[in-house]
């Protein structure tokens, strides 16, 4: 079975959480959306990396999720999610390279 870098999955989940919740109209289905890509990216992260990091990167995209609330307000609700999600994927990248 190929892989999916966590990082793509985290960022996937950021996108498609919001982009679920816009055009269903229904706020739950995205946070399903949310969660469920946030699961296995954390799953992936303790595989990889290790409790301390699968935790430290769970908070980065929980905190990613909220921050992106306020930031929409000043430049969009797309860029602000897509920022968000750059970020994440990022700091989950740098992390995750490392130990592999």
């Amino acid at each position: 079975m190929a892989k999916v870098p966590a990082a793509a999955v985290a960022a996937s989940g950021l996108v498609g959480g919001y982009g679920v919740a816009r055009w269903t109209k229904k706020r739950p289905l995205g946070g399903v959306a949310l969660a469920a890509a946030g699961s296995l990216a954390a799953y992936e992260w303790n595989r990889q990396a290790g409790p301390p990091a699968a935790t430290a990167l769970t908070v980065a995209y929980v905190a990613a999720f909220a921050g992106s609330h306020p930031l929409a307000k000043k430049v969009g609700a797309w860029p602000a999610v897509f920022a968000v999600a750059g970020g994440v994927a990022a700091a989950s990248w740098a992390v995750t390279r490392r130990v592999q």
